[in-house]
């Protein structure tokens, strides 16, 4: 007869509980003394027979480990590792020339923060190579593994339910614990989605009394929690709508739900990569019945930004000019949605695939024309919505030269050159229908004053066209910028008030002191 291991968690139910030899499960923990409670009360959790090995991650197992006098194997078999990498491919081996696996659990107690610098690519190989490794010997392994941000991980994993019979994760929530149950696989059947309330109680953990009967949570779908500066002022509409302070305090609400609507605000651009994280996560791990909704509440997103977090998991971005009337009606109308949009598991996919190339300012000829065709080749980014190029020729007594030394733009991937008697810019991400905008942000002077005529290019296939015909220009016909252009000091006092450049005025004193009193 096959074993059949238990999480030493009191009062849990067997389909959140057993694990059978076979198969790999996986429990991430917020602060490492609840990973080391957890090994403890899993292995005071089997009977007195049971076969138990436990390989601890750069700590000495004789320090962590305690074995209780009345519970528990009367013997578990202790192993210790380094924190290297590597020691997690000869694990298998390493055991095996120690013990026979077969029908032992053998719990793998990682270090704190210790997988989160692992390539994703090597870490996934490793779990298909120890799952294989589980079913061959017939034994169960479980993997504790502590860490201060587990979230990237915890939705990595989400997905492999090829290789692992149960995932979870214990977070800390002061005066408890939320035990948040992506999926658990055994003789039971499967259970997927569940969120309890623990209690450690004298160093046991226990599922809080009112959970026990409570197998999945009630719907949530009337349910909106917001940010208080959603609604500008008002007071929660009705008993459906709680308000929070924070989007970090939302955030954190958000997570026990299932299929409430969570209305996030957005201030400022700094906030952006943020929100981004967190609305990956929900949408990973809370799934398709969510609502999310971002409201800009002051203008802070460009095209870009609104890309970045409709692709993370957000049902829909609301303008800083819609009046609150309007994003009531907008919240209203994605009641009963179901989010069927695809989310990339690694959120580092979404942020390389909307952010703009890491150059700004003017580049040489051939820089320029590297730049922009990866720009063109990258198949992450959007089909004819990359950016827009144009080639500006000065009016007659302008020099190309000159002409550069207006041209200050203000945004990372925003880059020029100049060869040929043309100024040629490349805006990333830009539209067609800002380019007179965007221009007259990076011009101090009207661009009618400055240039004499324009082209314009914003498909990708005229891009890429243009740069082969660009690539025919010979070395000799680049323009090298002024020496002046590596000046600190602005070439005209001016300032953008927004909408256009004005001039500063400067006070000048027409007589100094001592003439004054020559004079006199």
């Amino acid at each position: 007869m096959d074993s059949i291991f238990s999480i030493g968690i009191q009062s849990l139910w067997d389909e959140l509980r057993h694990m059978p030899v076979g198969g790999v499960w996986w429990i991430n923990t917020d602060r490492n003394e609840d990973a080391v409670s957890l090994v403890n009360q899993t292995i005071a959790a089997q009977t007195k027979d049971a076969r138990v090995a436990v390989i601890t991650m750069g700590e000495e197992p004789k320090k962590i480990i305690r074995l209780e006098n009345d519970l528990g194997p009367q013997t578990v078999k202790l192993f210790s590792m380094s924190t290297e990498a590597d020691s997690l491919y000869f694990l298998p081996r390493d055991i095996q020339c120690t013990i026979d696996p077969d029908h032992y659990l053998v719990i793998l107690k990682c270090s704190n923060n210790a997988l989160q610098n692992i390539p994703t690519e090597k870490l996934l190989h490793w779990l298909e190579k120890i799952n294989r490794w589980a079913k061959n010997q017939n034994c169960t392994v479980l993997v504790v593994n502590p860490g201060s941000n587990n979230d990237k991980l915890f939705s990595l994993l989400m997905g492999e339910y090829r290789s692992l019979f149960g995932l979870a994760s214990i977070r800390d929530q002061t005066d408890s614990f939320l035990y948040d149950i992506a999926f658990w696989c055994n003789e039971k059947g499967v259970s997927a989605r569940q969120q309890l309330t623990l209690k450690l109680i004298e160093g046991h953990w226990h599922v809080a009394q009112q959970e026990e009967t409570v197998v999945q949570p009630r719907s949530d779908e009337k349910r909106i929690l917001s940010q208080i500066a959603v609604l500008e002022g008002a007071p929660a509409l009705s008993e459906n709508w709680s308000l929070f302070e924070t989007n970090e305090a939302l955030f954190n609400e958000a997570r026990t739900t299932q299929a409430a609507t969570i209305v996030f605000s957005l201030m400022q651009n700094n906030q952006i990569e943020t929100l981004a994280r967190q609305i990956h996560t929900l949408r990973r791990q809370r799934g398709s019945a969510l609502k999310i909704v971002v409201r800009e509440n002051n203008t802070s997103l460009r095209a870009t930004d609104e890309r970045l977090l409709l692709g993370c998991g957000a049902n829909m971005v609301v303008p800083w000019n819609a009046p609150l009337s309007r994003c009531l009606t907008l919240i209203e109308s994605i009641q009963g949605q179901q989010f069927n949009r695809h989310v990339p598991e690694d959120i580092s996919t979404l942020l390389s695939m909307t952010q703009p190339m890491k150059l700004r300012g003017y580049q040489k000829w051939d820089t320029f024309c590297d730049a922009v065709s990866n720009m063109m080749n990258n198949t992450l980014l959007p089909a004819d919505g990359k950016g827009v190029m144009v080639a500006l020729r000065p009016v007659p007594g302008i020099r190309v030269e000159q002409a550069l030394t207006l041209c200050r733009p203000n945004r990372s991937g925003d880059i020029m050159t100049i060869g040929d008697n043309r100024l040629v810019l490349f805006l990333s991400f830009c539209r067609v229908n800002d380019l007179d905008t965007a221009l007259n942000h990076i011009f101090p002077l009207p661009t009618g004053d400055i240039f004499s005529n324009r082209m314009i290019w914003f498909e990708d296939s005229l891009i890429s066209a243009e740069l082969v015909q660009m690539r025919t220009l010979a070395p000799e016909q680049w323009v090298k910028p002024l020496p002046m252009t590596a000046d600190t000091n602005p070439i005209l006092n001016a300032k953008h008030d927004g909408h256009v450049w004005r001039r500063v005025p400067e006070p000048l004193r027409l007589l100094s002191g001592n003439e004054e009193s020559a004079s006199s």
